[in-house]
């Protein structure tokens, strides 16, 4: 597969608690040069980024995160901050604690909410899959089906693990057509990008991918 078809699935990301200005600028121009889908960064520096590149490139943002513990309402207004400051995707983390109580149209309606205050954005469900049985991933599939969303995507990058190539194919098999899939977490190298795009992944949530065509670059090969 070219490189150019995987960057135009990549959303370029940068969450750590850590990140700076002068580093969320760095990716933002790095996704501009390799035209990449979209660049994911903190909720705090989405108005100055969307500023920044205008119209060259989409900005994400996260919402409940990393956790998704936080109340629905605490939830929409993050989304309509983060739309207002010109966010243009919105990757939002269940409440996983509610999936354990199978509390399933709790999550459904909290889904239908943000994707309400999304307007036309894309919106993402992030399942966190690392914590969930297979039976409760197939049940997110279903939920996801029904609210929407635009995508569902594995994971935060922040839990035990991220994004593994049985979690996209079990997703692909139980969403329906509507909804795309996003991959994210642990992707670690060209191959590896390329086999969840096989599998099923239109999206892929990575910093390294970026990373690793700049190394290519600068060295030669």
């Amino acid at each position: 597969m070219e490189k150019k078809l995987i960057y135009e699935k990549v959303d370029h990301t940068l969450l750590l608690q850590t990140a700076t200005w002068e580093e969320i600028k760095e990716i933002c121009d790095d996704a501009i040069t390799y035209g990449v889908a979209s660049v994911c960064i903190p909720p705090a520096f989405v108005k100055r980024a969307k500023e920044y590149v205008q119209d060259k490139m989409s900005v994400g943002t996260v919402i409940g995160f990393p956790n998704g513990y936080n109340t629905t309402e605490v939830k929409v207004f993050e989304t309509k901050d983060a739309i207002s400051n010109g966010a243009d995707e919105i990757d939002m983390v269940i409440n996983i604690g509610f999936l354990k109580d199978q509390k399933y149209e709790l999550i459904l309606d909290e889904i239908k909410q943000i994707k309400v205050a999304c307007g036309k954005h894309i919106l993402k469900v992030i399942i966190e899959t690392c914590l969930l049985t297979e039976e409760e991933k197939i049940m997110m599939c279903d939920v996801v089906t029904r609210s929407g969303a635009d995508f569902i995507k594995t994971s935060t990058g922040f839990s035990k693990s991220g994004a593994t190539f049985d979690d996209v194919a079990l997703f692909a098999k139980h969403v329906s057509t509507n909804v795309r899939i996003k991959a994210a977490g642990g992707i670690t190298s060209f191959d590896d990008a390329e086999k969840f795009i096989e599998l099923g992944a239109s999206r892929l949530g990575t910093s390294r991918v970026v990373k690793l065509a700049k190394n290519l670059e600068s060295s030669g090969y």
